[in-house]
């Protein structure tokens, strides 16, 4: 059951930014801000400063995918934004999980 979506239009990107809330920790930064519906929106962000294309697709994955498994547990009916850092490159797939959800405890939007 697919439960979020993502965040696509740079509008929606700009409204996060300008509105929402934000933590960071050593590899990732998540901004949050509630949308007002029951599905959540993901959207992910890696700059080139983080390393070449095939970097960023990795980096891009391995942040999908750690939110797809544990969609379950987030609260839902918000817009989360997450940006890798020049640190993320290079890092484990349960490194990049961890400081996901690591975000998520701080933002308080665990259940």
């Amino acid at each position: 059951m697919k439960f979020s979506e993502s965040l696509k239009q740079n509008a929606d990107f700009q409204k996060v930014y300008k509105e929402g809330e934000s933590f960071a920790n050593r590899y990732l930064v998540m901004y949050v801000l509630e949308n007002g519906t029951s599905q959540n929106r993901l959207g992910i962000s890696v700059s080139r400063k983080v390393g070449n294309s095939i970097v960023r697709h990795r980096i891009t994955r391995l942040i999908r995918e750690s939110y797809r498994l544990q969609e379950d547990i987030f609260n839902s009916g918000l817009d989360m934004v997450v940006i890798a850092r020049k640190s993320a490159e290079g890092k484990t797939f349960q490194e990049i999980e961890s400081a996901l959800l690591h975000l998520g405890k701080l933002h308080g939007i665990l259940k």
